[in-house]
């Protein structure tokens, strides 16, 4: 069985699901490794300007799989620690995949988003939730810590640092509701429509201008981290500088407008 499907329902917009839907797309090994090839390969695919990341039928992601993870590749030889060690750093950088991508990531989160689930969403640029999306920090609840996976790091600088402590450390669900209410997701869609507006985000954002969409990702995510405003400033500076100088972007968005018609950038 495939487990991660990558489709191109409209252009420029490439769609990944995962796809095991009987295990509401828990995170074995013989998922995640596919998933994260598949955001390499369509983070490297020029004719795709957006991703939407999703899950097949009624669950986003339910986190780690406790039943069947199946075994972790490049283990042999290996003790439990040093295999421990490794089967975090693989799901790690699934979530480096994503922040890293070239483009804009919208996780439509269809419903429950558990654990690893939950740093999945997280780990997406915008989230667009159903209106039966769940999202819980369950590492807690299982006798271990909620932070795992960027949790710690992606959480608080979504929603703020009180209501990110009172998340993880309760463990608790949190609806879509209010996800929207605190910031969690952008916006909350009935179930049926979750698609259907992720990809017309996408397919928004796939007509604006390849430099100006992945600088401006990069500059949000770094925005996180900057030290100084002045600092942050200065490199948002040299960032439209450089597409300002070197492309025709600017020319192209006026004449579009005096023409009546969308503008066609060429970078």
């Amino acid at each position: 069985m495939t487990y991660v499907l990558v489709d191109t329902p409209r252009k420029g917009v490439a769609r990944i699901t995962l796809n095991r839907p009987e295990r509401m797309n828990a995170m074995a090994f013989p998922v995640m490794v596919p998933l994260r090839e598949a955001v390499e390969r369509v983070s490297a695919d020029n004719d795709v300007r957006a991703i939407v990341l999703t899950g097949a039928g009624r669950g986003f992601c339910s986190g780690a799989d406790l039943e069947n993870p199946g075994p972790p590749p490049g283990i042999d030889g290996l003790t439990i620690p040093s295999i421990a060690r490794r089967s975090m750093e693989i799901l790690d950088r699934v979530i480096l995949a994503l922040r890293q991508a070239h483009q804009p990531v919208i996780a439509a989160v269809n419903g429950p988003a558990i654990g690893g689930g939950f740093c999945l969403a997280m780990a997406a640029d915008v989230r667009i939730a159903a209106e039966g999306a769940v999202f819980r920090a369950a590492g807690i609840t299982n006798g271990l810590t909620a932070a795992e996976l960027g949790l710690s790091y992606l959480l608080p600088r979504a929603v703020g640092s009180s209501r990110a402590f009172e998340i993880m450390l309760s463990g608790r669900d949190v609806d879509a509701a209010e996800a929207e209410r605190i910031g969690l997701v952008s916006r909350t869609v009935a179930e049926a429509d979750l698609l259907d507006a992720a990809e017309d985000l996408a397919e928004r954002i796939a007509g604006f201008s390849r430099v100006g969409t992945e600088l401006t990702k990069r500059l949000l995510w770094s925005s996180l981290d900057a030290s100084s405003l002045q600092g942050h400033m200065e490199y948002e500076a040299h960032a439209q500088l450089l597409v300002r100088l070197t492309t025709r972007n600017f020319e192209e968005a006026i004449r579009a407008r005096r023409e009546s018609r969308p503008p066609l950038f060429a970078d």
